[in-house]
């Protein structure tokens, strides 16, 4: 298997860091390689809604949290650029509902980076061509 980037879907991001089992191809990946995990600023976003809600328990805040998983994990922080948020708009369809769904899925477009990601819409979105994804 060769080295590619990865922006990790926020689900992704917090099953990492939480230790859960992935499926098989996801757990191969990270067993043979270190693989080059990126993250978009938009993550931190939802993972602020998911601790605020309570959805998420967390014994530091969320900003926390966030720069903690940037640091253990080795992942490159990825800031959502004007092209980026405009591309988001203009995707393929059918599309994602999802605001942030829709620049993350940008995001992995214009890095050309796969998108690791347990969301089924996004999974069928990279089915149909896309965008690519692995199933974590």
């Amino acid at each position: 298997m060769t080295t590619e980037g990865f922006l990790l879907d926020t689900c992704a991001m917090i099953w990492i860091a939480e230790g859960k089992q992935f499926s098989g191809e996801m757990r191969e990946l990270i067993e043979a390689e270190r693989p080059h995990f990126h993250v978009s600023s938009m993550s931190a976003w939802e993972l602020g809604l998911l601790i605020s809600k309570g959805r998420i328990p967390a014994t530091v805040t969320a900003q926390q949290w966030f720069e903690q998983f940037l640091e253990t994990s080795g992942a490159k922080l990825l800031e959502p650029t004007v092209e980026i948020l405009i591309a988001a708009s203009f995707l393929p369809q059918p599309v994602h509902n999802d605001p942030a769904d829709r620049i993350l899925i940008a995001t992995a477009r214009a890095h050309g980076l796969t998108m690791i990601t347990g969301d089924r819409a996004i999974l069928a979105y990279g089915a149909a061509g896309h965008v690519k994804t692995l199933a974590c």
